[in-house]
This record gives C-alpha cells, structure tokens and sequence, in this order.
C-alpha cells in the first residue's frame, strides 16, 4: 500500500491506437460507428474524465490527419504491442497513472469510464474489469497506477508482453463491469458488421436495474448465486441468452424454468426496472 500521506498521482488517460488492424485490413481507429471515428469518439469520452489525454502511436503515424490533432506519445522502437505504448507513456510522464483504452471499443460509454475512475484504488498497482466472458482482467480498459512501470518493464524485458496476464499477476483491483458488453472489441470485417447494426438497431426497452438468482448447475457454470445488472433485454428470454454470453451456460431455455418477483413466469414476460429474476434448472442438470 502507499503512503497515506503520499499525494494521489494524477490521472492521463492513453488512447491505443498504434496496432496495424491486420485483421480489420483497415485502420479501426479510423472506423465510424456513431458518426465519427472511433478514435475521436473515445477521446471525447477520456478528455472529460482526466487531466491530460494522449493518442499512442507508432513513429509513422504522427503525420496521420486523424491522430496528429491530439497529443501523441510515440510507442516504444520495439514492436511491444500494448505494453509498448504503456511504457511510452509512463516514461514520458511517470508521476501520472494511466487510464488506458483501446481504440477498438465502440459499446464502451460514459458510465463505464465513470464507474472505473471512482472505484481506482491507488495503493494498488492497476484496476481493472473482469472479462464478462472468462472473469479475467481486462487489461486495455485499466488504470495502471505509477508503481506499474518497473514490474511491467521487466516482463517486456524477459518477452512476457500479455498485458492480461501482467494484471494477473500484479496487484490488481478488479471491478465488476457496471454495464454487460461495454467492452466488447470489434478486430475484424464481421464483427465491424455485427457491432455497427448492433449500435443502428433502437432500443427496444429502457435501460432496467435487475436482480438475478441462479442455482445448482447455473450456480456453479456463473460461479455466483447471483448479480445485479442494468439491462435493455425485454424478457426474460432476451436476458437469458445476454447472460448466456457473459458465462458459460450450457442449458438452453426450453430446459429451464423462469420466476420473476417469485412467480413462475412465461419467457415472454415483458421485464420491469427493480424485478428479481431467477433461472430454475432441471433437477438433475439436464
């Protein structure tokens, strides 16, 4: 832990933007999902929430119309991948911690980015969000606090340059992610398709807070009894196959049961901001 005395070291934020999209086969910070680029978009929602914010890039880029419109920071010479761009950044300012992000997050919003600042703990060396898909940390949507540098130098010194499993084995803070999906990447041609339909498709329901129980082999496959959640899903059908992508469920819906506010319900009950779900497996798993 720091010093309680020590002075809280101010946040930058770092915007990733130096990968070569070799499986988009396009520039993703250039790609438009709501109207403007993705890089000038998650810009705007950095610029509001720290002190000073930067574009990380690689040396040929600083000429690009797109990035040099902001302050760069040039990745380091060897081709390190993120951690490179992490350590450009705190070599050129190592009293800052770094909020960092990918430039390939374009379900990432406001209350995310909010939720992350406000839960930093700066005594530790980085948080982070779990992975809505496996629990592990999720590394390019992170605060790195100053104490990261050396421990992160050192394993791209001896070639470990995930910085997944860097977060793994640090002192690392991990939160829940207050909004499911939020930090779903997009790397190539289809998912660029799925994810702009996705963002051009209305909302069929207001955002709802919902409490969700689960029990035996849900339990066990969610490796929780239960979560709360804000959601847009409709039904309890929608909800189901959106927790479906979050944890490991192997059952499908016609095996389960559904209660809401503790009656049985039909899978097509419209849901309520406040309700109470719970998914009600068979007794012997299936």
């Amino acid at each position: 832990m720091t010093d309680a005395g020590a002075p809280l070291a101010p946040l930058y934020g770092l915007l990733l933007a130096g990968g070569r999209s070799r499986r988009m086969q396009r520039d993703k910070a250039a790609l438009e999902y709501h109207g403007q680029s993705q890089l000038e978009r998650t810009m705007a929602l950095l610029e509001d929430r720290v002190e000073r914010a930067f574009v990380s890039v690689r040396a040929e880029q600083r000429d690009d119309p797109l990035r040099r419109r902001y302050e760069l920071i040039m990745d380091a010479p060897q081709d390190l991948g993120p951690v490179g761009g992490i350590l450009a950044a705190q070599a050129a300012h190592p009293h800052a911690a770094w909020l960092v992000l990918a430039c390939d997050l374009p379900f990432l919003d406001a209350r995310t980015l909010g939720h992350l600042i406000a839960s930093r703990e700066p005594g530790r060396t980085a948080t982070a969000y779990r992975s809505s898909h496996d629990g592990l940390p999720e590394p390019l949507c992170a605060i790195y606090e100053p104490a990261s540098h050396s421990p992160l130098a050192a394993a791209a010194a001896a070639g470990r340059l995930c910085p997944r499993k860097f977060l793994l084995g640090a002192d690392t803070a991990l939160l829940d992610q207050p909004e499911p999906g939020a930090l779903e990447n997009v790397n190539t041609p289809q998912e660029f398709q799925q994810a702009s339909e996705a963002l051009r498709a209305p909302r069929l329901a207001a955002d709802k807070h919902i409490s969700v129980q689960y029990y035996a082999l849900l339990r066990e496959q969610a490796g929780r009894s239960g979560e709360s959640l804000h959601t847009t899903a409709a039904t309890a059908r929608e909800l189901y196959h959106e927790l479906k992508r979050r944890h490991p469920f192997t059952l499908p819906p016609q095996l389960l049961r559904v209660a809401v506010n503790a009656e049985f319900a039909e899978w097509s009950a419209p849901l309520a901001d406040g309700d109470t779900v719970v998914f009600i497996p068979p007794v012997a798993g299936g």
